[in-house]
């Protein structure tokens, strides 16, 4: 049952990171067409009508009361404020400039982990903090030769960056009065009513643009928003925020792969190597010394005072 359950997580994990991927060129191009509220609406809206079916179907009823604080606080910031900050940053810099910051969200999903859910520190947090901050500051100064206009669109990232790991840290806690389809179900339906006012906007520009446009909406509500989120969700459950924010190492560099295959993108020289250190710092900040990993429980979660334990992490997992 072990062995099932932590490949089934590994499966689950990877299916998140491939359509989380291909949400980054996704947005790009769709951003072409669409304003980053309308296109956040479009796909909230289409993820919640394709959740809702499956809840009405499962009859799984409403969350627990006690579940609302955090499905709130995602649906907000995660699933509301994170794409319309992610949509407006990919508009003014490319798809894997996007991803290389937005990928720092495990540093500060571990940092937020340790301190609202008491999963610990890792001893080399605060050093893969700095150095992921090194990287961002190295691929502002790269985007220094494109104007203000690709600063901005750096600031949106990291915007983007922190709600994102807000909101993950209030999703671990949540999962325990709600299941995967609830959580994401509702968070998606306070994000679509939220961005209401951008309704006239999203039905102008739909109009206007190709239909291709339209192609890219729904498969942002379809596949990286309400499959992709369901199986981060049932991934979460059975391992640490920390280790799950992890996951996302590869998103970056199947995010460049993609950029480059299909619109014809390519992040400059040092924007890469600052996205190098990027990605440097989260994997020294989730990094144990031989003595720390020779001491059986170092590093382990700790579970939230008067509740369960948090299960440890799926042996195979691909956070490791």
């Amino acid at each position: 049952m072990t062995r099932r359950r932590n490949l089934s997580t590994v499966a689950a994990a990877g299916v998140t990171v491939l359509f989380w991927a291909s949400a980054f060129v996704s947005i790009r191009d769709a951003g072409r067409y669409l304003d980053p509220g309308p296109l956040t609406l479009g796909r909230m809206g289409v993820a919640a009508l394709v959740l809702f079916a499956f809840w009405a179907l499962r009859r799984e009823g409403l969350p627990d009361r006690r579940a609302w604080p955090g499905i709130v606080t995602a649906g907000v910031l995660w699933f509301g404020a994170y794409m319309v900050a992610l949509n407006w940053g990919e508009q003014l810099v490319d798809a894997g400039t996007a991803a290389l910051i937005v990928n720092i969200g495990p540093i500060l999903i571990a940092l937020l982990g340790g301190w609202v859910l008491r999963e610990g520190f890792a001893p080399r947090l605060f050093i893969g903090m700095a150095v992921s901050f090194a990287g961002v500051l190295v691929v502002s100064l790269s985007m220094s030769g494109g104007g203000a206009t690709s600063v901005l669109g750096v600031a949106m990232c990291l915007i983007a960056a922190v709600t994102y790991a807000i909101g993950v840290v209030a999703q671990k806690p949540t999962l325990r009065y709600a299941s995967p389809l609830q959580f994401t179900a509702f968070g998606c339906a306070i994000a679509a009513a939220l961005c209401l006012p951008f309704a006239p906007a999203l039905a102008a520009e739909l109009v206007d643009a190709p239909a291709a446009a339209t192609l890219h909406v729904v498969y942002l509500g379809v596949f990286p928003t309400a499959l992709a989120f369901i199986t981060w969700a049932y991934a979460l459950r059975f391992t640490t925020a920390g280790k799950m924010g992890a996951t996302t190492y590869a998103v970056p560099a199947l995010v460049v792969l993609m950029s480059w295959l299909f619109l014809d993108e390519l992040p400059g020289w040092l924007t890469l190597v600052g996205g190098a250190l990027c990605l440097l710092g989260v994997a020294v900040s989730r990094s144990r010394s031989r003595r720390a990993r020779a001491v059986p429980g170092v590093g382990a979660p700790v579970s939230e005072p008067g509740g369960p334990a948090e299960p440890s992490a799926p042996s195979a997992s691909v956070s490791q």
